[in-house]
């Protein structure tokens, strides 16, 4: 393409995570053993609170939720990486760049979202356990879910629009492995401090927005383990909020180093590690975090894993 022709680019060149021969073979083995213990985790997750009446519970449902939108998370970029290795073809149609940034954001709005819902899930319960039945019932985790999910696809269509609205005219090469805002920002002809100043204060603002819930809600539920009197009562509080706080710390610390910040300040290296990170570990480490650290999650599967063997 010619520098000065705001032409109408048809295809995308993804650069990847390497692009050293040598490498490709062994991270294709260790992203795909990822995806697959990711769907076989998630699933997993997904069948045993719907098998399991026990777990019909407002916390279960929201977990169940975060399990389909950590498989939506990874199967957006690790199978089309996986795709290129094998093919040897970094191409991306223009409208499959659209849809995986599109996608991209929808679901990780919809992940953040959910967690700080969660978090005033965990709050509800500990805090106010007798209203808890009456505040938090079906009708009100639908409603969230379904909020949630739509200003997530708000959110989504705010930054796809303004980033695809933009010239292409220095190069059609994007320097990451999948279609997101700040590495496309780097390849357009034109000035893109609008796109920086809605990525900064949209995403980074529905990320502090909820990570402020998130605060205030565990901010409570600390104060109310420190009132129970007993070591025993307290670890068994604490057991029910610790494998959401470890996801949360997870989560939350990766979005905030990519998004909460100017795009001049990116490094897109640093960048595209952290992104891995968030897009295909922690979709893998969330369904184990909260089996082994769940006492309800471990029975079940002990029961589930009883009936099968018998």
């Amino acid at each position: 393409m010619e520098t000065g022709n705001q032409t109408q680019v048809k295809e995308f060149i993804l650069t990847g995570l390497t692009d050293d021969p040598a490498l490709q073979v062994p991270l294709f083995i260790f992203f795909l053993l990822i995806y697959i213990i990711t769907l076989l985790c998630n699933i997993g997750i997904i069948t045993l609170i719907t098998l399991n009446r026990q777990l019909h519970t407002p916390m279960y449902f929201l977990l169940c939720n975060l399990s389909v939108v950590d498989i939506g998370f990874a199967s957006l970029a690790v199978p089309n990486m996986l795709g290129h290795w094998l093919s040897g073809s970094n191409r991306i149609s223009f409208p499959g760049c659209v849809a995986q940034l599109y996608f991209s954001y929808t679901i990780g709005s919809t992940e953040v979202f959910l967690l700080a819902v969660m978090a005033y899930d965990r709050y509800i319960a500990i805090c106010n356990p007798l209203l808890y039945s009456v505040i938090m019932n079906n009708r009100t985790c639908m409603g969230l879910v379904f909020w949630v999910v739509l200003i997530s696809l708000l959110n989504a269509l705010i930054h796809t629009t303004l980033t695809f609205t933009l010239p292409f005219c220095k190069s059609n090469q994007i320097p990451h492995f999948f279609c997101d805002v700040p590495p496309i920002l780097k390849i357009s002809c034109s000035d893109t401090t609008l796109n920086e100043l809605v990525l900064v204060v949209v995403s980074g603002g529905l990320i502090v927005l909820s990570l402020v819930i998130v605060l205030v809600s565990y901010a409570h539920i600390v104060s109310a383990i420190l009132r129970i009197r007993s070591a025993a009562g307290r670890q068994k509080t604490f057991s029910t909020c610790s494998a959401h706080f470890v996801c949360v710390t997870l989560f939350f610390g990766t979005l905030i180093f990519v998004y909460a910040k100017p795009s001049s300040s990116h490094s897109m290296a640093i960048d595209r590690v952290v992104s891995v990170f968030y897009m295909s570990i922690i979709p893998m480490l969330n369904p184990m975090i909260y089996s082994l650290r769940n006492k309800e999650m471990k029975n079940a599967l002990r029961k589930g894993l009883g009936r099968t063997c018998v």
